[in-house]
């Protein structure tokens, strides 16, 4: 067997998790693996980085004490970004109990954020871009973030969200066009 410092193979860091001699090992380069595509994946949600960096601890936890009974139906890929997405949405859904925003005012919250970062410049499109992906609802940005950031595949992204192909690229549709008018517009 190959060591285990060699493996990449998402198969292969299953058996070593699975095998608790190698259970630890397997988990740290299962975090080195997805950690950096999770957290972005979590950030263009959440926006800021200390909340990025809590739900991606979260969603290790979760990943920690449930990878032993992962049935394998989907891709490691697939069930990870799941249960990022779950997280995230968890924690969206607290924030706005927390505070008791109505649901505009959360996504102005979160644009706020977004210009309060160094280097916030309206002016560029980049972060003309990341204003309109912020003023759309939870679920299209979501989808906007897989599929263009991602370049996720409609049929992963059913998998992900547990929803069918032909709603997901309605709402990238209706995402797309709400960012392409923000843009024009604002």
């Amino acid at each position: 067997m190959m060591p285990i410092e060699a493996q990449q193979d998402d198969q292969q860091l299953l058996i070593a998790f699975r095998d608790e001699a190698t259970r630890e090992k397997a988990f740290t380069l299962l975090i080195k693996k997805y950690q950096e595509r999770l957290y972005w994946h979590i950030r263009r949600m959440v926006t800021e980085h200390e909340d990025t960096n809590d739900i991606l601890q979260n969603v290790f936890i979760k990943v920690w004490k449930n990878l032993l009974i992962f049935r394998e139906e989907s891709n490691l890929y697939t069930w990870l970004y799941r249960i990022a997405t779950n997280e995230t949405l968890t924690w969206i859904d607290q924030q706005k109990k927390r505070t008791a925003f109505s649901l505009s005012d959360h996504e102005s919250a979160l644009a706020d954020k977004l210009v309060a970062q160094k280097g916030f410049d309206p002016n560029k499109l980049e972060w003309r871009l990341q204003q309109a992906i912020q003023a759309l609802p939870d679920k299209q940005r979501i989808v906007f973030n897989l599929r263009y950031y991602d370049e996720m595949p409609y049929e992963e992204m059913a998998k992900v969200l547990d929803t069918s192909v032909g709603a997901l690229k309605a709402s990238y549709h209706h995402a797309v066009k709400k960012v392409e008018a923000f843009i024009k517009n604002d």
